[in-house]
């Protein structure tokens, strides 16, 4: 009479052990597949970091010839601007891709006294060359406090894309880097953001090309990109 009981019981424990394989299995199968792209993802990003790190001091080099040219070999739309775009845009992938990761910020903070050196540099060589580029520093957030930072990007791309002259800068607003704060007071820009100085006037909130061209009607004058020169 217990046979049946003790038959239905041992398959209940075969069912529990088989289930407990099975999902055992199953978390270390996602476990090492979590590990695998994790490292992967930080292998992509050291070698991109390597890369940059190369452009980095490409660009460097750049300032100092660029120093020594004299002023009937300097334009405003000169070639660091697309060196730093090209440094910009593969920045822009790592952040979306992991923006936390210690070497996306090292970079940025890189990225951002490239920037600034850049800004600085060119304004001296505006002055001393009476050339007249249009500047524009754009403020985001990445800490979700910032509904429009996205769509302002998007828009400064496009801008930049439409007019190659032009001269955008772009920093995040809250990354621990002591030009850049020095830089954030200088040009007096405010907590709320997307914030743009545009030629050193400042301006909140989101703003599209044609609001961006009233503010500046210097770009109305600039012959816009072909189509072949934007691809």
């Amino acid at each position: 009479m217990m046979e049946p009981a003790v038959s239905e019981r041992n398959a209940r424990w075969r069912n529990y052990v088989v289930a407990l394989a099975i999902t055992g299995f199953i978390f270390f199968t996602a476990f090492y597949a979590s590990n695998y792209f994790n490292e992967k993802r930080i292998a992509d990003i050291r070698a991109a970091q390597d890369d940059i790190s190369t452009d980095i001091l490409s660009i460097e080099t750049q300032f100092d010839l660029l120093q020594e040219r004299s002023c009937d070999d300097i334009a405003e739309n000169t070639v660091l601007p697309s060196a730093l775009s090209s440094l910009g845009g593969q920045l822009s992938y790592m952040e979306v891709q992991n923006p936390d990761a210690p070497e996306v910020i090292r970079l940025k903070r890189l990225y951002s006294l490239l920037e600034i050196k850049d800004y600085l540099l060119m304004k001296q060589v505006a002055a001393k060359c009476k050339l007249k580029p249009i500047f524009v520093l754009y403020f985001y957030s990445n800490e979700g406090d910032c509904a429009d930072c996205k769509k302002q990007g998007y828009v400064l791309t496009a801008l930049a894309q439409k007019y190659p002259q032009i001269r955008i800068y772009s920093f995040d607003y809250n990354l621990e880097v002591s030009a850049l704060q020095t830089l954030i007071n200088t040009e007096n820009i405010g907590s709320e953001l997307p914030a743009l100085s545009i030629n050193g006037k400042v301006r909140y909130g989101l703003h599209m090309i044609p609001d961006i061209e009233g503010i500046v009607p210097q770009l109305l004058t600039m012959e816009p990109a072909t189509s072949t020169e934007t691809q």
